[in-house]
């Protein structure tokens, strides 16, 4: 049977006297032509759309061999849409092309901020602003102030709903996983690389600074393999931790460092932005090394973060 359609064969004598067999499907002789082929075969018949729609056996098949009653069948068909929907997501046909750090880089450095209410130092007053004052940290150089700014605007609070955010998301994902698909905006997808299902709630605290230094993490040869080994050690069955939302904190600890003036680095390599990546990674490294020598688990990370 097809799809719980009748399928016998029923003998017709041809003109030879022969019993030939010729299978009839709902009632219908799927004949053979009657002319004759130089190779001795004999192709089907093509039978008339009229003739299959009169015969019932278009909407069987269309209804996959049993008709369902009318509410099956919507919920069939809004089951089918969800899933064309997400396929059409997941497999688009051109995959979101990978973002490079310097090229992140530029597109904060050409666009215009707004106004952002941001403090890029601690404000010390009395003995502190004195002690400051008379043994350092030595101030930020004037000339690097603008640079600095931009890192604390492109860690405030940003519009996610930007291209490039997604484009950001997308290449960490895809470097980290190994994966040449793109990805839906929201899904429990995210929580392989140690996001929630919508990568933004985690992002309030640090912006897209905290994209940013991850970014430059995965993109980066020489530090792909160390972000690597890290996020299979996020994945540990006991060792766990989320590796994304981990790597927010030490951005927040590196804003942290940076906001007190202790990076007098920057002063001496003339730059904030890259000192700044390369103190991210040291401290993502200081964290890995801790947690994996010393058998640290998600309960410790309190302990671990201080």
């Amino acid at each position: 049977g097809l799809n719980g359609l009748s399928h016998e064969c029923k003998p017709v004598e041809d003109i030879n006297g022969h019993s030939n067999h010729k299978p009839v499907m709902n009632g219908l002789i799927i004949g053979h032509n009657n002319k004759d082929h130089t190779n001795g075969s004999s192709p089907l018949t093509s039978l008339p759309i009229s003739a299959l729609k009169q015969n019932g056996l278009l909407q069987t098949l269309a209804a996959g061999g049993n008709q369902p009653k009318p509410a099956d069948e919507n919920e069939e068909l809004e089951k089918a849409r969800q899933e064309w929907e997400a396929v059409e997501s997941i497999q688009p046909s051109t995959p979101t092309p990978l973002i490079s750090f310097n090229e992140a880089l530029q597109y904060f450095q050409t666009t215009d901020l707004g106004d952002k209410n941001i403090q890029p130092t601690i404000r010390r007053t009395g003995l502190a602003a004195i002690t400051h004052f008379l043994f350092g940290p030595p101030r930020l150089h004037r000339e690097l102030l603008e640079e600095r700014d931009l890192v604390f605007a492109i860690a405030q609070p940003v519009d996610n709903s930007q291209p490039i955010h997604m484009r950001a998301l997308q290449t960490i994902y895809k470097r980290l996983v190994g994966s040449k698909l793109d990805c839906p905006r929201y899904g429990v997808h995210w929580e392989t690389i140690g996001f929630q299902t919508d990568p933004a709630t985690d992002l309030r605290g640090t912006g897209f600074l905290g994209l940013m230094h991850s970014l430059y993490f995965v993109m980066d040869p020489e530090m792909l393999p160390l972000a690597r080994d890290i996020y299979k050690l996020s994945l540990h069955p006991t060792q766990n931790f989320p590796f994304s939302v981990m790597s927010i904190n030490m951005t927040r600890i590196a804003l942290q460092v940076l906001r007190e003036e202790a990076l007098s680095e920057c002063n001496r390599r003339q730059q904030v932005v890259g000192v700044l990546n390369e103190f991210y990674v040291a401290t993502y490294l200081h964290l890995y090394q801790l947690w994996k020598t010393q058998q640290k688990t998600i309960a410790d990370s309190g302990f671990v973060l201080k």
